[in-house]
């Protein structure tokens, strides 16, 4: 059994590295002669990130041997890209996470959440898809799904057990399930440290387009957050009206279920009550650290501005406040701090290696003349219309992302849509933005995301209704992505 899969991957390793031959060999350019290797080397990263024959991570660092290999970019110059800016913002916001789940923090907002809701079906579907969204917010999507799935879980053999049977049941948790999963990819749309593609987007667009404006933390949020509230909850109206409706009855149990787990916690720690106020403190002055910009003529001068401090970035806060948490002290007798380092082990370093990865892809794609190549081929499009190019674009994006990472997607898609956007002398934006968060958008299979991977396994979820619910989700992002994005998102951006 492990020979045969030893030589199957070696067999698929093998055609990848021949298809990315034909591609070195069949593009030849004279004005560009190390493109062709650097599209040889995004064919063999594309074709193992797709197939995750290599795990992402390990992809992620062939770069570091390819590029200086060909001489595209020094080895300093490559290995510079895996410590851009926007790596220490994640590797921050991943110990904030850690910091808020070790002290319990987390599970205490999302029952506060669900106790107030109520215990009728389509209540508690609304709940959880709260509770997760806002979570999912501020911490990993995987680990807001992790919180929820097992209180929902609860609820469910609860229901059971009073006697809900047959489709009620099946519905109730396909909602449940289901809802958990949607709502923590639509609440990681609204911030920048809410999913990985959000992120990549942000340091590419800064890296690629450095005379443009940058998109701060507020801007973001005040762009992306209307169209996750009307996401989320046109989505809970879909999905317990139409796709799986839910009987209009109380559910015995259900709401003691939540009142019990919630009582259990007692008063809140005082380790929770020093988590949340870093988490506070951070989320401050991200929120008012730049200035806020509505529309051409209405700003508001941010901190940054104020105390004349412009370097102090976003980065700069998350690394501050993940100090933070290993210098406050705590109650808990078994360690002097909130977080010690040993603690650090459950962050996704190879995440953090994904994004280095992707944005030296995007280098070497710029720096051997690929990306003038690749944007060349744009100059005989028409674009009659911005309105079809973004749903276009939003449409390929979200059916794409279907079949594997969006971070990955995202590094492989962006550097091509934005020479795209060079040659056919449009804001980046209009087309960059849409596509980032198309890739959070893909609901219909469980390998599109790893929060619908966990629900798909909780036995209440099959790949029918999976796909089923997904396709309407998928379908509603591509709508409210586009029409939102290019009625509110152009005009807080001044486009």
């Amino acid at each position: 059994m492990f020979n045969h899969l030893f030589k199957s991957k070696l067999f698929l390793i093998f055609l990848a590295i021949t298809l990315a031959s034909i591609v070195l060999f069949l593009t030849p350019s004279q004005v560009y002669p190390k493109a062709p290797a650097v599209a040889a080397m995004i064919v063999l990263m594309a074709f193992l990130w797709v197939t995750e024959l290599l795990p992402l991570a390990v992809t992620s660092l062939i770069p570091i041997v390819f590029l200086p290999a060909v001489g595209v970019g020094s080895l300093s110059q490559v290995t510079s890209y895996y410590a851009r800016p926007i790596i220490y913002l994640f590797l921050g916001g991943f110990i904030l996470a850690i910091g808020i789940q070790k002290t319990g923090l987390h599970k205490r907002l999302a029952l506060f959440l669900l106790h107030k809701i109520g215990d009728k079906p389509h209540q508690l579907v609304l709940g959880f898809m709260l509770a997760s969204a806002i979570l999912s917010m501020w911490i990993s999507n995987t680990a807001t799904v992790m919180v929820m799935m097992p209180v929902g879980l609860s609820i469910l053999e609860t229901a059971k057990s009073n006697g809900l049977t047959g489709k009620a049941i099946t519905n109730l948790g396909l909602g449940i399930m289901l809802g958990i999963a949607y709502a923590a990819d639509i609440g990681g749309m609204a911030t920048v440290i809410g999913t990985p593609p959000n992120l990549v987007f942000l340091e590419m667009y800064t890296e690629l387009f450095p005379n443009k404006p940058p998109i701060g933390f507020v801007s973001w949020m005040i762009m992306v957050l209307p169209i996750s509230i009307i996401f989320l909850f046109s989505g809970w109206l879909v999905l317990t009206k139409v796709v799986f409706k839910l009987p209009k009855i109380r559910l015995m149990g259900g709401h003691e279920i939540i009142e019990n787990e919630y009582r259990k916690l007692g008063k809140m720690t005082a380790d929770e009550k020093r988590a949340g106020l870093i988490f506070l403190l951070a989320a401050f002055l991200w929120l008012t650290g730049s200035n806020i910009q509505i529309g051409e003529s209405f700003e508001i001068q941010g901190w940054r501005s104020l105390l004349n401090l412009p370097e102090f970035k976003d980065a700069s806060v998350a690394i501050f406040a993940a100090i933070l948490l290993f210098i406050v002290p705590s109650k808990n007798t078994s360690r002097a701090t909130i977080l010690k380092w040993s603690d650090t082990q459950r962050v996704p370093w190879g995440i953090l290696l994904l994004f280095g990865g992707g944005l030296a892809l995007a280098g070497g794609f710029q720096l051997s003349g690929l990306g003038k190549i690749v944007g060349d081929s744009f100059t005989n499009m028409q674009l009659d219309s911005p309105v079809v190019a973004v749903f276009s674009v939003s449409f390929i994006l979200t059916f794409l992302t279907e079949i594997t990472s969006n971070t990955a997607i995202t590094n492989l898609i962006l550097p091509v849509i934005a020479e795209a956007s060079k040659v056919l002398q449009i804001d980046p934006r209009i087309l960059m933005i849409p596509a980032t968060l198309s890739a959070s958008c893909a609901f219909m299979m469980p390998v599109a995301s790893p929060t619908q991977a966990i629900v798909f396994g909780s036995g209440y979820v099959n790949m029918k209704d999976m796909i089923k619910g997904g396709l309407w989700f998928n379908f509603i992002g591509i709508i409210l992505v586009s029409v939102i994005f290019l009625v509110w998102g152009r005009f807080v951006l001044g486009i």
